[in-house]
């Protein structure tokens, strides 16, 4: 036995409603997943001023998927892409500290090496970290990095 999606007449009246819903409905969805990351909804320019830290600007990214170029320092340092939050990180050491990170790329989970120890140099950020309940506590201008979250 079967079920089929038309009667001996044509689709009945619940299918052809059904149907007619189906692709307005699937457009709609489509659309929205593709247009949501590219709104900016905060409603200002990306680059605008939002607040400082120790007079380092962070600016307004835009939409959430805008990348907007690279930032590269007077030397040809790389400090990432405009405006995002691993950019104005790096260019917060760069500026207040005059710090340059050997390995000038990766995102914010890539600045935590779990393979060394407490205290520890990580050779790739010119840093030292340290691990949760370090007997060192952290301190202003140091850099918390949280482990990304598993979906």
């Amino acid at each position: 036995m079967f079920y089929s999606l038309f009667n001996e007449n044509g689709p009945s009246r619940k299918r052809r409603v059904l149907l007619r819903l189906i692709l307005p409905v699937s457009l709609l969805a489509v659309t929205a997943w593709w247009a949501v990351p590219r709104i900016n909804f905060s409603g200002s320019r990306p680059g605008t001023e939002l607040d400082s830290l120790d007079g380092v600007y962070a600016y307004n990214n835009g939409p959430f998927a805008a990348v907007h170029g690279r930032n590269l320092s007077e030397t040809g340092y790389n400090i990432g892409l405009k405006y995002q939050c691993v950019e104005f990180v790096k260019r917060y050491y760069l500026y207040r500290y005059g710090h340059e990170m050997p390995d000038s790329y990766g995102h914010a989970k890539d600045f935590f090496d779990t393979a060394i120890p407490d205290g520890g140099l990580n050779p790739a950020r010119g840093l030292k970290q340290f691990t949760n309940c370090s007997p060192t506590p952290p301190r202003k201008g140091d850099l918390l990095v949280l482990r990304p979250v598993d979906y």
